[in-house]
């Protein structure tokens, strides 16, 4: 074994021995199941303590720059310690869109002083970041925003509307998509992207209630809203490119996210453990020949999806399709995921049917609340169908 093989076994067992001695208790209410379902402040100050404090221990942000807050050093750390957090069922953590998509652009493109003004409050949860890319009536066409922003002197005059805004209402900072250019001949020529503040006049943000019950999201109104012309990235008319470079990032196609859990993750091993008293017919309901098939399928799928992300960062065994794994792994896995979770709704029978809040809900409505909680992801990003899209053009090459 290596020195570095070592190195990276002893830093598991610390990343382990940490998690398991400040794995923070029940707080005695519903804690979100995903960083979109951040409903309330109770929830919110939650999170955002225990993230500052997993920051703070050094397990996140490893990757990215000493200066601006991380921890400087190789990605494999990080990875690790992602990994011992989903073993250990840690809570998440919640400021996904500036841990995952935000920060990993900044880092990337941005100028040293956005990194200097913007990556350590991502990092340490002071500084929570919304995305205002999804308009009304446009559904996944991002290309036909009509959220305006004007020119005038040193500040840009917001005028439009966003939804789906994660967050919205807790958020410091927006990454915004908005037409500067309504005269391109491309539509795609007249957007520009800008690292908006939330906190100015004219900017209002209405809840929205999900089909869980829960909050998460929020409409955004621009109303002659003023933010500083340097909340520009890039140039005016490279909105449409720093986008897609973003949604590479937010569909997992790019690496440099800062880490941490952004969901809780359930398993087949999960569903069979959670799930392996029930009974039909006075059987248990897991030796049913039919349920066992359908169960194999699921563990088989899942298997897939596990070594396909680990082939993936192996360069000679995609050289076939560079690209392709990263770019279908958005669909594939939110896909089966919702599968999942509604087959273990159906092993349940009648019981599937309840939801949290019923004292005779198994394990106080988990299952249906993690089902209805994974439509979200087969949106986010791109709907499933934009996602089959873009393997189907960029990975297969077949014509739009």
């Amino acid at each position: 074994m290596s020195a570095t093989e070592q190195e990276l076994n002893d830093f598991r067992a610390e990343v382990s021995a940490w998690m398991k001695d400040n794995k923070p208790a029940d707080p005695g209410f519903l804690l979100p199941q995903t960083f979109m379902e951040v409903g309330d402040e109770q929830q919110l100050e939650f999170l955002r303590e225990w993230q500052h404090k997993v920051w703070s221990a050094g397990y996140l942000g490893m990757a990215w720059p000493k200066e601006y807050g991380g921890g400087g050093v190789d990605a494999k750390y990080q990875r690790i310690a992602d990994q011992e957090m989903r073993r250990h069922g840690v809570p998440i953590c919640f400021n996904v869109i500036g841990l995952g998509w935000a920060g990993p652009l900044i880092n990337d493109i941005g100028t040293e002083a956005e990194k200097a003004r913007y990556l350590r409050g991502i990092l340490s949860a002071e500084d929570i970041w919304c995305q205002g890319f999804s308009e009304p009536d446009h559904g996944s066409d991002l290309g036909s925003a009509r959220t305006r922003a004007v020119r005038d002197g040193d500040e840009y005059v917001i005028n439009g509307q966003k939804i789906w805004t994660t967050m919205g209402n807790f958020a410091k900072y927006m990454i915004l998509l908005a037409r500067t250019n309504p005269d391109t001949e491309r539509k795609y020529d007249g957007l520009s992207y800008f690292l908006s503040p939330m906190d100015v006049p004219g900017i209002e943000t209405r809840p929205i209630r999900k089909i869980t019950g829960e909050y998460g999201f929020t409409e955004t109104f621009f109303t002659d809203a003023r933010i500083p012309a340097d909340c520009l990235m890039g140039e005016e008319g490279q909105g449409w490119r720093i986008a897609m470079q973003t949604l590479q990032y937010e569909r997992g196609a790019e690496a440099g996210a800062a880490g941490g859990l952004a969901m809780v993750r359930v398993t087949i091993d999960d569903m069979i453990s959670q799930l392996g008293d029930l009974t039909r017919d006075g059987a248990p309901v897991l030796k049913d020949p039919a349920v066992r098939d359908r169960l194999v399928e699921l563990i088989m799928e899942e298997k897939a999806l596990s070594l396909g992300d680990r082939r993936a960062h192996i360069a000679p065994l995609c050289s076939d399709y560079p690209g392709s794994l990263p770019l279908s792994h958005k669909l594939r896995a939110t896909e089966m995921t919702r599968r999942m979770r509604q087959f273990a709704i159906s092993l349940q029978g009648a019981e599937g049917g309840l939801y949290v809040g019923d004292p005779q809900a198994r394990q106080g409505g988990f299952w249906q609340r993690a089902y209805f909680n994974s439509f979200s992801a087969t949106i986010g990003g791109g709907t499933s169908q934009v996602q089959a899209n873009i393997v189907a053009e960029h990975v297969l090459g077949l014509p739009k």
